[in-house]
């Protein structure tokens, strides 16, 4: 079965550490032996080998930076002081993504357009099993500073973006990762020109109170593309995972949910450092399961597994060496009673459904 990851940090880890996603994980992990401290960097999770043994189709990768005030570390090297800088690092990550695609075509493919996405599927439908086959990119900004004005927006779509996340930490625009608050005056301007655009709105990172009126007033296609279910996250009180209400609305309005693999955000005070055997493959199917019970179908939930988003191999459930191993969750779910088409649906189809919907018919 197809996977599809919606959401990798790629061009980040390429520009901080010098990762090259042409090499196995195994071959990148060997090279960095002794040459960066552990608590700054874990030991990666992604290479186009491992893409290509776990039926990797297609991953949402990210534009991102961190504002200097949640700079973590001597390494991040990827931060901002003000918008122009944002907006700098945006464009230099999405200059990554085309040089990728350039030099490496037959490994990498930027998928912007629906003919894109159908032709990009065709390859992979259509090779032998054994055969090599490009990995599809979709470009989904991270925390929207990099837009320095909404009237930007025709720009980043023209360059190939099509999601946005308008919140990292807080942004502008609205309340982010613990730092809390609603849509701010700006921020409803971003949307109604993402919505005029046909940008997919990202909800993940955003403040619970900044969601609830993006929910309402964004006429687009939402979804959350790296969050957890709160209500398994039991005396976890941030503002990063998704209360029912939110669930809810998002499956109201027909949205897709990324689960996240990290430990900690998979149970309630696991702490980088613990014995990554404290968690298990069980604990994701716990999420997707939650989501699905909550719809009442398996068309609402996918991967969304932030790989080398600021942690890797040291902080995910024991049974994932790469993310090759995301094909171990089909046996465990098929044991819970799900169906070979509702696998399929979680592991990639909803997404490719999505992007279906959403994507442009041509450029």
């Amino acid at each position: 079965m197809l996977i599809v990851d919606a959401h990798q940090d790629l061009a980040w880890n390429m520009l901080t550490y010098g990762r090259d996603y042409t090499r196995s994980a195994a071959e990148t992990r060997r090279r960095e032996v002794g040459t960066i401290q552990l608590k700054e960097k874990e030991d990666t999770l992604l290479g186009y080998p491992d893409y290509q043994r776990g039926q990797v189709a297609l991953v949402f990768s990210t534009l991102f930076a961190a504002p200097e005030r949640r700079r973590t570390g001597t390494l991040e090297t990827l931060y901002y002081r003000d918008f122009n800088q944002a907006h700098r690092l945006y464009s230099q990550q999405l200059d990554v993504y085309n040089r990728l695609v350039d030099e490496h075509p037959d490994m990498f493919r930027l998928i912007q357009t629906r003919p894109d996405l159908e032709s990009h599927l065709k390859t992979w439908e259509q090779s032998p099993p054994d055969a090599d086959r490009p990995v599809g990119l979709v470009v989904l900004m991270e925390g929207a500073d990099g837009v320095r004005q909404p009237s930007e927006l025709e720009d980043w779509w023209q360059r190939g973006v099509r999601l946005i996340g308008p919140a990292w930490a807080g942004t502008r625009y609205c309340g982010g990762t613990r730092e809390p608050g609603a849509l701010t005056r700006e921020g409803f301007e971003l949307l109604e020109t993402m919505a005029g655009l046909g940008f997919t709105l990202d909800l993940s990172h955003m403040d619970e109170a900044a969601v609830l009126q993006a929910l309402e007033v964004y006429p687009g296609a939402i979804i959350a593309s790296h969050s957890n279910a709160a209500a398994l996250l039991k005396g976890d009180d941030s503002n990063r995972h998704l209360s029912d209400r939110v669930l809810l609305g998002l499956l109201e309005r027909g949205g897709v949910i990324g689960i996240v693999l990290v430990n900690s955000f998979l149970q309630p005070g696991w702490k980088p450092g613990e014995r990554r055997e404290l968690l298990s493959l069980q604990h994701i199917v716990a999420q997707i399961d939650y989501i699905c019970q909550l719809a009442g179908d398996a068309l609402h939930v996918g991967l969304g597994s932030d790989f080398d988003g600021g942690f890797g191999w040291q902080s995910v459930p024991a049974g994932i060496d790469t993310i090759a191993d995301l094909q171990k969750l089909a046996p465990l779910l098929a044991e819970k009673g799900y169906s070979n088409q509702d696998i399929a649906a979680i592991l990639g189809e909803n997404w490719l459904q999505l992007m279906r919907r959403t994507l442009p018919g041509g450029l």
